[in-house]
């Protein structure tokens, strides 16, 4: 495919670098709705969401991954997603993300005051995000 059909995608996070190369198509879950961003896309600048980061590759695959919020920024030639957390949808741990379900709703339900209620709601969005991306894998690959 011609490179003037691409766009440079780079995913990184505290912990590193998760992907870098070109796509023909990159989803993202940005704060005020998700996006579509397509080579030559309009320069953007957008916090993200926890959720769902999508790249199509010119050979047509697709590799996900979930990020717990960050930063988004777009040229016309290059996807830059500065993640506070990433990692690659089939690394995700169904039972470690249902373990901090719990533990965020049992937190929302302390009343005493141990766990800041902001902290617990963004851990129970980051947990929900996890699961329904893990589902979401789950019916794509059956």
């Amino acid at each position: 495919m011609a490179e003037a059909h691409t766009i440079q995608v780079d995913i990184v996070s505290a912990e590193g670098e998760l992907f870098s190369g070109a796509a023909t198509m990159v989803f993202a879950p940005a704060s005020q709705g998700d996006l579509g961003i397509a080579p030559r896309h309009a320069p953007l600048l957008t916090l993200l969401k926890a959720g769902e980061v999508t790249v199509q590759t010119p050979e047509g695959e697709r590799h996900h991954f979930f990020v717990g919020g960050g930063a988004l920024e777009v040229q016309p030639n290059k996807v830059t997603v500065l993640a506070d957390t990433a990692i690659r949808a089939k690394d995700l741990d169904e039972a470690a993300a249902l373990e901090a379900k719990q533990r965020a709703e049992e937190a929302l339900k302390d009343k005493s005051g141990h766990i800041d209620q902001a902290q617990a709601l963004a851990e129970l969005a980051r947990a929900a995000a996890q699961l329904k991306l893990i589902e979401r894998l789950r019916k794509i690959r059956s």
